[in-house]
């Protein structure tokens, strides 16, 4: 194997080194990387040669080494020898004192790139063109108006200067127009009664702010925040300046909701950040949850004959019609906890709530969410509806409510066939009347799920607010729309 040697390359004056040499002279930045013309000498070894060299440096506190260098810009040019070996050497004796602070100024090697770049030289104007250029109105007489050198009387100065104030609010105009487009807010939404129903299943401008006003009051004094740090109770109007009003965070809040935007487009859309956004649909979670859950839901039984529609006639004692929905979750690793959330109706693992609605369309109750392997029975019994149901009441239930020894009043119930093999006359009369009832309640449990969050799989990781959402959703099911059937509107 053959070894390859590198030759040193000699300079016309000295060795080409492994590290650059600089020259230690205050301000100085010479140095043998960029410069090959200069050459560097170390201190001499005479002492009294040496303390003059320290002197004419001028510098504190300084002890030179062997490798301490200064260059040839600092010495005289006949203080400078080339030897017969082509290398640079400083006669004995020789001092520097070339600096910047006797005003020395070091020779410039290299021109500059301006004088290196060749240009075309500019043509001579010739005598026809000179005459035009003597013609032509100076460059800064702002009063030549025309070619007659008239000068613009004060009426004209004055229209032009309303004119450029007219510009100014146009721009002005149309600069606020693009940062409402930039930045999403209610302002945006409440131009449209369709975006306002898409955004958050208000039925229109008119059912929102009537809601907004209706929680408004409890906004400003007893909202509860979550923070970065901890939760913190404003007990009087709020403190602390907030990233976005309160009312673009109800349409935060409530975009998360109806539409299923994720947090990241929320922030995204609102000039938030992604924890901002998150904190403040937790916060309102928790505050609907609060205030809306407050409100008594449940109506006594001669508000709700009072307000039965004809359709109810056949039962006019009917107080609530209950019907039970699922909404998909995660599916969880363990096996034990799989088979407690996994619905044989549905084939998936789901949550499982039980809804009641008043006869005339108003969600009246909502249970708790529950795994979706229980049976309506079960929930009915753990609901804690028994306790509000009265002897004189009824309820209306589907044929897998087998509730009559539970429930403490009368009970409606498609009929079963049993071991008959045909359904008497009544009983098929009966299932069909409360069918057409039952249907109500149904599209009751439309409203709530029309809420895209609701559309997808619940992750695991949000269940311990899902129950809370999902609640805030039924009551906002009775703020958000009109009744149920358009022909009961004049009977509320």
């Amino acid at each position: 194997m053959s070894v390859f040697r590198v030759k040193e390359r000699r300079l016309a004056y000295q060795t080409v080194r492994t590290s650059s040499l600089h020259c230690c002279v205050p301000q100085c930045t010479n140095s043998s990387r960029y410069n090959k013309e200069i050459s560097f000498h170390s201190f001499p070894v005479d002492a009294a040669i040496r303390a003059e060299w320290l002197s004419k440096i001028r510098r504190d506190r300084f002890t030179p080494t062997k490798n301490t260098q200064v260059c040839s810009r600092h010495f005289k040019e006949t203080d400078v020898v080339v030897t017969g070996g082509g290398l640079k050497r400083l006669q004995k004796g020789a001092i520097p004192f070339l600096f910047t602070w006797n005003e020395f100024q070091l020779p410039t090697t290299r021109p500059s790139v301006w004088e290196r770049c060749q240009r075309p030289e500019s043509p001579t104007p010739d005598s026809d063109s000179a005459s035009e250029m003597e013609i032509v109105a100076p460059d800064h007489d702002y009063c030549v108006v025309s070619e007659t050198g008239v000068r613009a009387t004060t009426a004209d100065l004055v229209d032009a200067n309303e004119a450029l104030h007219q510009r100014i609010r146009e721009l002005q105009l149309q600069v606020e127009g693009l940062q409402l487009r930039q930045r999403f807010g209610i302002n945006r939404v409440m131009g449209s009664d369709d975006d306002v129903r898409f955004y958050t299943r208000f039925a229109s401008r008119k059912y929102f702010m009537a809601f907004w006003a209706l929680v408004e009051n409890a906004v400003n004094n007893k909202m509860v925040r979550i923070t970065s740090a901890k939760t913190a109770s404003e007990s009087s109007a709020i403190s602390h300046s907030t990233k976005l009003p309160p009312i673009d965070e109800l349409l935060l809040f409530l975009m998360y909701l109806s539409v299923g935007l994720p947090l990241r487009d929320l922030a995204e859309r609102f000039s938030v950040h992604r924890s901002t956004a998150s904190r403040m649909v937790s916060t309102w979670t928790h505050f609907l949850y609060t205030l809306l859950g407050s409100q008594r839901l449940w109506i006594p039984p001669e508000v709700v004959r009072a307000h039965l529609p004809p359709e109810f006639a056949a039962f006019p004692d009917t107080q609530v019609v209950l019907d039970c929905t699922e909404i998909f979750c995660q599916t969880p690793s363990s096996l034990l906890l799989q088979s407690e959330v996994f619905s044989t109706y549905k084939s998936h693992a789901t949550f499982k709530a039980m809804i009641g609605m008043a006869p005339h369309g108003a969600i009246t109750f909502v249970s708790g969410l529950y795994a979706g392997s229980m049976s309506d029975r079960e929930i009915f019994k753990l609901s804690g509806i028994v306790n509000l149901l009265r002897p004189d009441m009824a309820i209306m239930v589907d044929k897998g409510f087998v509730v009559d020894n539970i429930a403490p009043c009368k009970v409606y119930r498609p009929a079963f066939l049993s071991k008959k093999q045909q359904m008497s006359q009544d009983d098929v009369r009966q299932t069909q009347s409360i069918a057409r009832l039952r249907v109500h309640v149904e599209r009751c449990i439309r409203r709530v799920k029309e809420n895209k969050l609701f559309d997808r799989e619940i992750p695991l990781s949000v269940c311990g607010s899902i129950e809370e959402l999902f609640s805030v959703a039924c009551f906002l099911v009775n703020y958000q729309n009109g009744p149920l059937v358009k022909a009961w509107a004049t009977q509320q």
